[in-house]
């Protein structure tokens, strides 16, 4: 059964860093488009960032360029989100997810891992 599984979500101040890390079972990243989104209650789950298969190609989402960094080892078979100068507005639950798909929307994304909550204190 494929699986993703986030981890290193926790509480940091503004302005502080953190890493997310997504391991993958059963499933071969090095064959799919890697992505991050997050998700505050009430609201749809967002585009974060995303990684070509080789980690040729990096997308971001406005509010988090020049201060998330989206990378991949496939080896490790691991996708990574650095965040850094986090903003209380970055609180939300982020979600990794694979797709097959090479210029994928958030609907081609298959496989989702369960989350892991970020909270950024003002």
């Amino acid at each position: 059964q494929r699986q993703l599984v986030e981890s290193g979500g926790g509480l940091v101040q503004a302005g502080g860093s953190l890493t997310l890390s997504c391991a993958a079972s059963a499933l071969t990243l090095s064959k799919y488009v890697m992505g991050w989104f997050r998700q505050t209650p009430g609201n749809k789950r967002e585009f974060v960032a995303s990684i070509s298969w080789s980690a040729g190609s990096t997308y971001y989402t406005d509010s988090v360029k020049g201060r998330f960094t989206i990378s991949r080892d496939n080896a490790k078979n691991t996708l990574y989100l650095q965040m850094n100068s986090l903003k209380p507005e970055d609180t939300a639950v982020y979600y990794c997810a694979a797709s097959t798909f090479s210029r994928p929307t958030q609907n081609d994304y298959a496989t989702w891992g369960q989350g892991t909550q970020v909270t950024v204190s003002s």
